[in-house]
C-alpha cells in the first residue's frame, strides 16, 4: 500500500503519513522497481495505534517512547500509565485555567452589557484592563 492509499484508508493526510515515516514511527519498504515506499499491514496497525494515542492526548514523543519500550521487548504498560497520568495532570491544569477564563469572560459580558455601544478606544482598553487577572498579569511581566 502506498502513502496515499494508507492515508485514505486511515482517514489522515498523506503528509501525516510522511511525517510519521520521517520520525521512523512507520517503516515502509522502498519498492526497488519504482522507488515508492510501500506500507505493510504492520504499518497500518502502527498508524492506527498512533492515531488512537494522539486522540488520548499522548504527544509524539510519548508515542515514540512507548513504541521504543515495546520494540526493546519490555512491557510498555508501566510507562504508558506514567505518561497518561502526566498528560491528565496537564489537561486538568489547562481545564482549570480555562474555567477561570470563562468566569472572567462571563463577568465582563455581564458588566459591559449596560454600556453604550459607541465606546472610544480608551474606554474599551479600560474595560479590558478592568478584568486583568492579577495572578496572570504578574506572571507575564518582564523580569528586571
Amino acid at each position: 500500500m502506498y502513502v496515499k492509499q494508507l492515508a485514505t484508508k486511515m482517514g489522515v493526510t498523506p503528509d501525516t503519513v510522511r511525517h510519521y515515516t520521517r520520525l521512523q514511527l512507520l517503516r515502509p519498504i522502498r519498492n526497488l522497481s519504482n522507488g515508492y515506499q510501500q506500507y505493510s499491514q504492520r504499518d497500518q496497525q502502527r498508524l492506527s495505534f498512533i492515531i488512537n494515542a494522539r486522540q488520548l492526548g499522548f504527544s509524539l514523543q510519548d508515542i515514540q517512547q512507548i513504541i521504543a519500550e515495546s520494540e526493546q521487548g519490555h512491557c510498555p504498560c508501566p510507562l504508558t500509565r506514567q505518561l497518561i497520568t502526566k498528560r491528565l495532570a496537564e489537561t486538568e491544569a489547562l481545564f482549570q485555567q480555562t474555567l477561570k477564563l470563562r468566569t472572567r469572560m462571563q463577568a465582563a459580558v455581564k458588566q459591559w452589557q449596560g454600556l453604550a455601544n459607541g465606546a472610544s478606544a480608551a474606554e474599551v482598553c479600560s474595560l479590558i484592563e478592568s478584568f486583568v487577572d492579577p495572578i496572570s498579569s504578574t506572571d507575564n511581566k518582564p523580569e528586571a
